[in-house]
């Protein structure tokens, strides 16, 4: 149980600057909306959607190959890995960088973005950088670091912001008093380009920040080493291609396969607008995911059944806070939605899809320990090419006749087989003996009071939002008397008290 602990807080820190920096980030997203019409946000959406699977492919799965061979039995120089590590992604990242800059122009254009290849330029520059530093960044998992993360994270975070809020704000409202002051710097016919340039800026200045962790060591390329590690990792990045794919293919074929082509790129502006509302969920993954991997590579060198009842609670307490979540932004979607500008409010019918399918992709991630664990990561990589044939059919046959709702129905079908397929494949090879029923049990009271705020929905906000809460409550409550949680041991009231009290003399 004091692995799950550990694990709860490291996720908790990591969650600190994911979670509060993607809500940073979220934030934007009504300065987007407001600033750029859709089809503008469209091209946004659609250049973030390439960006997010060519950073995949940059890293090459060498993350979880760093976890996995610096707790190897066989190396006992966990430097020797990371160094290894380090070279690699290093040359892969600036060949990447060089060969986008010799072919920029044609790149450009098959990207939509002829005409403004400075887009692409800067982009390309900010994934290898981003490419590069995922190794100095997993080091800091590795050895147990999460402030140091969290806190390179959140100033990442906020100097993309703070760029943001200058160049799509500031600029614009003095170019129109005094012109003269940043006439040398800034273009206003750049619009959306600043985006890009401002998220390329924070990353220059991350990578920097990150020289600590790049210098203290000896460098050296162990040949034999990185074989085994691309060995190790080459399914991992057929699964984390498969895996961004579809979470982005969605918004890539989307432009290709609505009828209506003037419509295409509003279309991906509204369903893009309205994902950032489900991202809630998406961070909250992320930040278990920082935690969980360097948790099972340590877990696993323990023995005996404790080691797989950490892996069934880490499980379990997933499924629990997943489900506050899901239940917390629909309940008060009322609310949240004004994250984004009222010319969106159509999509709003997306978030508890998407919301559902980013929860059963977080379920596959948690079942995949098994493959890691074994070595047998070729599995992963079938499992996440099934969901990917499945997002493929699925947007085919229901994106020409739904618009961005079939690309939601697809979403959330991948992400589901991918989830069911990994627990019974994985129950033959490496049985965990998860409580399936109180899981199962957990998810269905999530479904039956989101279902009851529906059918008792009144369209007074001051009449749901308090019954939801109430019912919010009620499901928390449920668990923690299932779970036989102490309630009052998670109040602090009674220490409080007792410090207040005066000790007798």
């Amino acid at each position: 149980m004091s692995g799950v602990k550990s694990l709860a807080k490291d996720t908790a820190i990591y969650g600190v600057s994911s979670i509060l920096g993607r809500f940073l980030n979220w934030c934007l997203v009504p300065l987007y909306t407001i600033m750029f019409p859709a089809a503008e946000y469209g091209v946004v959406t659609y250049l973030y959607s390439i960006v997010a699977l060519a950073l995949v492919v940059l890293i090459y799965g060498m993350e979880t190959g760093f976890f996995r061979f610096a707790n190897h039995e066989r190396y006992s120089d966990p430097m020797e890995v990371y160094s290894t590590s380090l070279i690699s992604l290093g040359v892969t990242s600036s060949v990447f960088i060089i060969a986008v800059l010799l072919f920029l122009s044609p790149i450009s254009e098959s990207l939509e973005c002829a005409g403004h290849e400075s887009y692409v330029a800067l982009m390309a520059a900010t994934v290898a950088i981003d490419a590069f530093t995922a190794i100095p960044f997993s080091l800091l998992r590795f050895k147990h670091r999460p402030m140091r993360f969290a806190t390179l994270r959140f100033i990442n975070i906020a100097l993309n912001i703070g760029l943001n809020l200058l160049f799509i704000l500031v600029c614009p409202w003095l170019w129109r008093q005094a012109p003269a002051t940043i006439s040398w710097f800034y273009n206003p016919d750049y619009g959306i380009g600043y985006i890009f340039l401002a998220n390329f800026i924070s990353s220059v200045i991350n990578l920097v920040l990150l020289l600590p962790e790049l210098h203290g060591f000896a460098w050296k390329f162990n040949r034999k080493l990185w074989r085994e590690m691309l060995a190790y990792s080459f399914p991992l990045l057929i699964l984390g291609i498969a895996g961004i794919m579809n979470q982005t293919i969605d918004k890539i074929l989307l432009p290709d396969l609505v009828t209506d082509k003037s419509e295409a790129m509003t279309q991906l502006g509204i369903y893009g607008a309205n994902y950032k509302i489900a991202i809630v969920m998406v961070m909250f993954i992320q930040a278990f995911r920082f935690a969980y991997e360097p948790f099972i590579f340590a877990q696993n060198k323990e023995k005996g059944e404790s080691r797989m009842q950490s892996y069934r609670d880490a499980m379990k307490w997933f499924v629990i806070f997943a489900m506050v979540i899901f239940l917390g932004v629909t309940y008060y979607l009322d609310f949240l939605r004004y994250f984004i500008s009222p010319r969106y409010f159509s999509g709003l019918k997306v978030v508890p899809i998407i919301m559902l399918a980013e929860f059963f992709f977080g379920v596959f991630f948690n079942l995949s320990l098994w493959y890691k664990l074994t070595d047998r990561t070729h599995w992963g990589m079938w499992f996440s090419l099934l969901g990917l044939l499945v997002t493929l059919a699925l947007n085919v046959a229901l994106v020409p006749r739904m618009g961005y709702m079939g690309c939601a129905w697809a979403a959330l079908g991948c992400y589901g087989v991918m989830m069911v397929t990994s627990y019974f494949v994985g129950l033959k090879k490496y049985p965990i003996g998860y409580d399936v029923k109180r899981l199962m049990l957990y998810f269905a009271i999530a479904m039956g009071l989101y279902a009851a705020a529906i059918w008792i929905a009144t369209d007074n906000r001051w009449i749901d939002i308090p019954l939801r809460t109430v019912m919010l409550g009620l499901y928390i409550f449920m668990v923690l008397k299932v779970e036989r949680v102490n309630i009052k041991q998670l109040l602090p009231i009674n220490s409080i008290l007792r410090r207040l009290k005066p000790s007798k003399p």
